[in-house]
């Protein structure tokens, strides 16, 4: 008769999910003191921010649905934590849009630039070189 040794006891530290929510403690309030300045967030530096974000979430989840069991996290964490992943997700979807379309405008107003190209119309545009007709109107 073949006794079994203890049933494949994790050595899981508990602890260990606290870095990556100090990580996304921090994370969050990057983002927030970036919303509350004067000096605004580029929409290139928030979409990197978002998924970082993301990132770390994406990490958490799989760390806190395996270990959830046997580290005793209460469902109602597991759930919010879940939920605030997903609506993550979405905000950074709608931040890299929004990067990804000042990428597109800044490439076409510096090519527009180097071909000599101006504002509306074929002018100058809001360059101050326009000049007012001389003589009598």
């Amino acid at each position: 008769m073949v006794i079994a040794g203890p049933a494949l006891a994790q050595s899981v530290d508990c602890g260990a999910i606290q870095k990556t929510l100090q990580d996304r403690k921090d994370l969050v309030a990057k983002a927030n003191s970036a919303s509350n300045s004067k000096n605004k967030m580029t929409p290139q530096a928030a979409c990197a921010l978002f998924g970082k974000l993301q990132s770390n979430g994406t990490e958490g989840v799989k760390w806190i649905a395996a270990n959830k069991e046997w580290c005793s996290i209460p469902d109602s964490f597991a759930e919010g934590f879940k939920a605030d992943h997903v609506k993550v997700g979405g905000i950074k979807t709608k931040v890299c849009a929004v990067a990804a379309q000042a990428s597109k405008m800044e490439s076409q107003a510096r090519a527009q630039a180097s071909n000599g190209g101006g504002g509306l119309l074929g002018g100058p545009g809001l360059t101050g070189s326009m000049k007012m007709p001389q003589g009598a109107l």
